[in-house]
């Protein structure tokens, strides 16, 4: 019977209380780690451990030894097997129940975390830092994050975040945020090429120069149309009268590359992040590039969570370091 069934109904708490309070623990409950109530409540509550180390902020390995600590400690096996979950043993339904019966564990407060808004531009976090986000929120369940995605600079200017990540020229950071940020930090310059989908471009069919774009169907990301630093493409693209796909969506854009034969201006490191699509160098006379900045508001640069974003930033950008090589 799992723990859900069994004690996730008062009624059936109340009809087995008696029975709880005659069998007795090697060890009194108050006497008990604080920390290791803490760990059994989660796995009890859960029905997983995996999803009660996420909720603790720990790995599930360490969420582990301390319910054998625990164990140990009671002299009593809390866990029984089953297919179906966590799923507690007699003893663990009396630890439980025993639990509940202490009001000062039965409310005890949840621990407020501190919000953390986190401002990038929509290509770097499609391309760049998606996945180590993820991988983030999977270790820690209970962070409050807040993502904004930066697909203009007037969205730059708008916006207001601990931590904003954003593409600008190579001259300087400007345009930047608008408020009070720490000495902004270039992570990165971005080469962009024009690229096309492996399978739709046979390696003696692929266009060599500008004039061999004439005979294929072409897809801009509508929100480089006003870049400066990507005026050769977008100067091609505004010189013709057919053959233009104009996309408000980024990650729609790339499906367009990848799906439709189209060609479209990406930064270099595509093929990198999508072994399906091939760069086209050497089209263009002049090269395009673009450098990623990032910047901490000067209000909440001290506080914890804000720094742990701005480590997972860099390490990021340290670890995709041969991406960005030209």
């Amino acid at each position: 019977m799992s723990f859900m069934e069994t004690v996730g109904n008062r009624r059936i708490e109340q009809f087995h209380a008696p029975l709880y309070q005659s069998l007795s623990l090697r060890v009194p409950v108050a006497q008990i780690d604080p920390v290791l109530v803490q760990c059994f409540r989660a796995s009890a509550r859960c029905g997983c451990f995996m999803q009660a180390a996420r909720s603790l902020n720990m790995k599930a390995t360490q969420l582990r030894k301390h319910l054998a600590q625990l164990e140990a400690q009671l002299q009593c096996s809390l866990f029984s097997p089953s297919d179906n979950g966590v799923v507690l043993s007699r003893d663990g339904l009396k630890l439980h129940a025993q639990l509940v019966a202490l009001a000062h564990e039965r409310d005890m407060p949840v621990i407020e975390q501190p919000l953390v808004r986190l401002a990038v531009a929509e290509p770097i976090l499609h391309d760049i830092l998606g996945r180590d986000l993820v991988a983030l929120l999977r270790r820690n369940a209970s962070i409050r994050l807040d993502i904004i995605t930066l697909d203009s600079e007037l969205s730059l200017q708008a916006v207001s975040a601990d931590v904003v990540v954003w593409l600008a020229g190579t001259d300087s950071a400007l345009p930047g945020p608008s408020f009070a940020v720490c000495e902004p930090q270039c992570l990165a310059r971005l080469d962009y090429v024009a690229h096309i989908a492996k399978r739709y471009s046979r390696v003696a069919a692929r266009p060599d120069n500008l004039d061999d774009l004439a005979d294929f169907l072409l897809v801009q990301w509508q929100h480089d149309r006003q870049v400066d630093g990507l005026r050769p493409w977008n100067d091609l693209v505004e010189q013709r009268l057919a053959g233009v796909v104009q996309m408000h969506s980024y990650p729609l854009m790339l499906e367009m590359i990848r799906c439709s034969a189209c060609i479209g201006l990406l930064p270099g490191y595509m093929s990198r992040f999508d072994r399906g699509l091939t760069g086209l160098p050497g089209l263009f006379s002049h090269s395009m590039q673009r450098q990623v900045w990032m910047a901490v508001n000067a209000q909440s640069a001290g506080v914890g969570p804000v720094q742990r974003i701005v480590e997972l930033i860099q390490n990021t950008f340290n670890q995709r370091k041969d991406w960005f090589e030209n």
